[in-house]
């Protein structure tokens, strides 16, 4: 029996192919699972004709893997083209817009089309057989080398949140006790959804922190951040993560500005345990039921703090498409605008723009940001001029008398202001 694993061509820039953030773990742990039962494989990215896959390699069953429902165009376009190069193979639709959307109607719909079938959730035989054994990364070697490894110590979570998908994908919350035999690169990416909620996180740590002293690993990195309440509970583990040698730590502030000073008291904990105040990130979700005001009033307590904003804008999990152009003006029918809590397509631009000018500030110890000294188009006398000025009121008042283009984050900043 011959399988062929499809990752789409999803909008994926180039550089980014072998990204952290996009690598298709899923069908890497299906290719090793299938090859080990005896059973050829190939994995592809893309939609590959007959001769790039190779005219001897006539698959009877073809997998898809998706990834976000805002995707989904993408998925049916492999899905028809590799019913039209293969019409007796056995084609199956998996991943999170698979399990979130395939028993919908539409999605029913499509799958008679074509005459596909969709599976549901994570493929329990693949996954054991990830969880006991490396997997072979050269699969996915093209176009760059991959130096690093993705692990899970967890799947699922408890949290539930109205916004997310995995406690429908991945019900069951289940830990592994041991991640030290699975360690085959010196950088680890976690793809943990609530990597701090296993019951077995200090001995994860313990683990992770020896190989970090033994010069095993360089580095870790929770994709999904950690949660904040853990830490809130579990004080120590910020000095442990730190040992762990994990990177730019994100906490998530989901909820209302009453929340500042608990996101306070996990920022402080991760400080204490050895982290500059820059190099953490904030998860905040936006264009969702927090009102614009109230996301501003959050993204100025970060820069009070001198913490970075990782900003995510709100998708409805049910959305098959995206066209969300941030260089024109736009309406609900190019993307979700969460009109019910007052957004606009113009407020959430405008959010999306104040933290990325806030997150240079942060990242470079400025008190203001400019465009012109972003793009390096200021004099040298104007920059020399500023270096003396002692004071930020000084600076300002400076940058006034020149008639210079400046922003200042700690201020509340609609469109019509810039």
């Amino acid at each position: 029996m011959k399988i062929l694993l499809v990752e789409p061509a999803f909008p994926i820039p180039p550089k980014s192919k072998n990204h952290k953030n996009f690598l298709p773990i899923g069908l890497l742990k299906l290719h090793d699972y299938y090859k080990s039962k005896g059973l050829k494989t190939k994995l592809v990215r893309g939609n590959k004709s007959k001769s790039e896959i190779g005219t001897r390699f006539k698959p009877d069953q073809i997998m898809i893997t998706s990834l976000f429902t805002y995707w989904s165009q993408y998925v049916w376009d492999s899905v028809k083209f590799y019913r039209d190069n293969y019409p007796t193979a056995l084609i199956t639709i998996g991943g999170i817009y698979a399990s979130l959307m395939g028993d919908q109607p539409d999605f029913k719909r499509k799958l008679r089309k074509y005459n596909a079938r969709v599976f549901f959730g994570i493929h329990k035989g693949a996954e054991k057989y990830a969880n006991n054994h490396i997997l072979d990364y050269s699969m996915l070697s093209n176009p760059s080398p991959i130096d690093y490894q993705i692990i899970h110590t967890t799947r699922g979570c408890p949290r539930n949140c109205e916004f997310c998908g995995t406690w429908k994908i991945e019900p069951k919350f289940e830990s592994k006790r041991s991640i030290r035999d699975e360690i085959i690169k010196r950088k680890i990416v976690f793809y943990d959804n609530n990597l701090l909620k296993s019951q077995y996180i200090e001995d994860i740590l313990n683990e992770l922190i020896t190989l970090k002293q033994e010069k095993k690993i360089l580095w870790c990195e929770s994709q999904s951040g950690f949660d904040g309440r853990v830490l809130e509970e579990k004080s120590y583990l910020g000095k442990m993560l730190k040992k762990a040698g994990f990177l730019y730590p994100r906490i998530a502030w989901d909820w209302g500005y009453v929340q500042f000073k608990e996101i306070k008291e996990q920022i402080d904990i991760l400080c204490e345990g050895g982290y500059n105040f820059k190099d953490i990130y904030i998860f905040m979700l936006y264009n969702w039921d927090i009102p614009f005001d109230e996301m501003e009033r959050k993204r100025i307590k970060c820069w009070e703090w001198g913490v970075q904003i990782a900003d995510c804008r709100y998708r409805p999990l049910d959305q098959i498409s995206d066209k969300y152009n941030p260089r024109k003006e736009q309406t609900n029918e190019d993307y979700h605008i969460h009109t019910e809590a007052g957004w606009t397509d113009a407020l959430v631009k405008q959010f999306r723009k104040n933290v990325r000018r806030q997150n240079i500030c942060v990242r470079h110890s400025f008190i203001f940001y400019s465009k012109d000294f972003e793009r390096k188009r200021t004099k040298d006398e104007i920059m020399s001029a500023l270096k003396h000025k002692k004071t930020k009121e000084a600076k300002i008042k400076y940058l006034k008398q020149i008639n210079a283009d400046y922003w200042i984050p700690d201020v509340i900043t609609y469109p019509e202001q810039v």
